[in-house]
């Protein structure tokens, strides 16, 4: 019996440390904002604004005095109001502690594997989703790592119960690790660390394209004998869903065009693409996005400037090129909701203010296939947005006051912020 009893203390303490913000209720009444800087996602700003929503949907916006509030009225003077952030290509709430297997499951075994769904895999209680919140990064696309296909991605909001109440938008593209044309020698073996030409690059390419052959033929075919990993590409091959391709070098990139041609494969998303400034001309004319390797990181080559993370995306965007910021790589999960800073950095080197926060709201919602719901303040779209103290792209003074996703008030606290408290109590005793 005493047994038990130290059981269930053991149980009640664990969950007492361990637990989650509890999701926000739903609005139940009209909420309007007033005074504030509203950033619009588009590249438009409106001065001291009114931003009415309810039933979790923008239903009004525009000058103080132009529209009469509604409901319950919070008072923003001086502040600024943003669209909800949006991180693409992540593995948040995919992988919690990556030195323990037992919570990691981003990829699956195998190099082909399409019909792999991540969002079934989404833990929507993760501690690391609901530190992304205090920064306005609210909405993420869960997208699978591994293989040379490794799944479908779908993209959720950051407060729900469950993948089921998390999502936004269910199976949104097939992402694909396209070949390397080089290879770095292995430094621990003595050999030179530099860039190679991958000898096996042109097989590694027919390779890929023997499987898509294979796919549609697989879907052409009336035979009862089908192969799953081919009948998921499918929505890919009518152009229903995305192909999102990760990619860096300008051959490797040419090579995607010319590919996506081929096939005449329509909606096409270059993913890193570190020499996508190379080919702006093909890009445009191809109609094909770019989600740009994170800001904050070295120069990839020995000829490129050492500003050119920096100013990757203000390259593409004067030349036409639809892109966003992504933020994938080493200690990627944490490092995810640092993506309204890196959108600042590349204001820092040149790039509009605006122009800059569309990388990370309008431009990643138009990328995404959402922008019809979410990605910029206009009336009709989820009212996903916060209220910052400052500017959000700066880290000095992007300090969150509210924030609402789908019209509902969401905790901004953390394990993060509950420890920033108890320690600051500690020093200032």
């Amino acid at each position: 019996m005493k047994k038990i009893v130290y059981i269930i203390l053991l149980v009640s303490f664990v969950g007492k440390v361990t637990a989650q913000q509890t999701p926000a209720k739903v609005q139940t009444e009209a909420i309007t904002i007033t005074g504030a800087t509203a950033h619009i996602g588009n590249g438009e700003i409106i001065e001291d604004s009114v931003i009415i929503f309810e039933k979790g949907k923008i239903k009004a916006i525009g000058e103080k005095g132009k529209v009469p509030p509604q409901g319950k009225t919070i008072n923003a003077g001086g502040k600024h109001i943003y669209p909800g952030f949006i991180a693409p290509n992540s593995t948040l709430g995919l992988v919690e502690i990556g030195a323990v297997r037992a919570t990691d499951d981003d990829s699956e075994l195998g190099s082909y594997n399409p019909h792999i769904r991540s969002i079934i895999a989404y833990n929507a209680e993760s501690k690391i989703v609901e530190s992304m919140r205090p920064n306005g990064v609210l909405i993420a696309q869960v997208t699978p790592r591994g293989g040379r296909i490794s799944g479908t991605s779908s993209i959720v909001q950051l407060d729900a119960w469950n993948w089921e109440d998390a999502a936004i938008k269910i199976d949104d593209g097939i992402h694909m690790n396209w070949p390397s044309p080089y290879t770095r020698g292995r430094w621990w073996l003595g050999e030179d660390s530099g860039f190679k030409p991958n000898k096996k690059y042109v097989e590694q390419v027919t390779e890929f394209k023997d499987f898509i052959n294979q796919a549609k033929a697989t879907i052409r075919s009336k035979s009862s004998n089908k192969n799953l990993p081919h009948l998921a590409m499918k929505k890919v091959f009518d152009n229903s869903q995305t192909l999102f391709v990760h990619v860096s070098s300008e051959k490797a990139i040419l090579d995607v065009i010319a590919f996506s041609k081929e096939y005449d494969i329509k909606k096409v998303v270059i993913i890193g693409g570190d020499e996508a400034y190379k080919l702006v001309k093909e890009l445009k004319d191809s109609n094909i996005a770019v989600l740009l390797k994170r800001t904050h990181t070295t120069p990839s080559y020995e000829d490129d400037h050492y500003d050119q993370p920096y100013k990757n995306a203000k390259l593409l965007m004067d030349a036409g090129v639809l892109v966003a910021l992504q933020n994938s790589g080493q200690m990627e999960r944490a490092n995810a909701r640092n993506l309204p800073f890196q959108a600042g950095t590349v204001a820092a080197h040149g790039l509009d203010k605006e122009k800059a926060l569309q990388l990370i709201t309008g431009n990643s919602a138009k990328i995404l296939g959402i922008d019809d719901i979410t990605g910029t303040l206009e009336v009709g779209k989820d009212a996903t947005l916060f209220i910052s103290g400052g500017d959000a792209l700066d880290m000095r003074t992007n300090q969150l006051e509210k924030a609402y996703i789908q019209g509902r008030e969401i905790s901004l606290e953390s394990h993060q912020t509950k420890l920033w408290k108890r320690y600051s109590d500690k020093y200032g005793q």
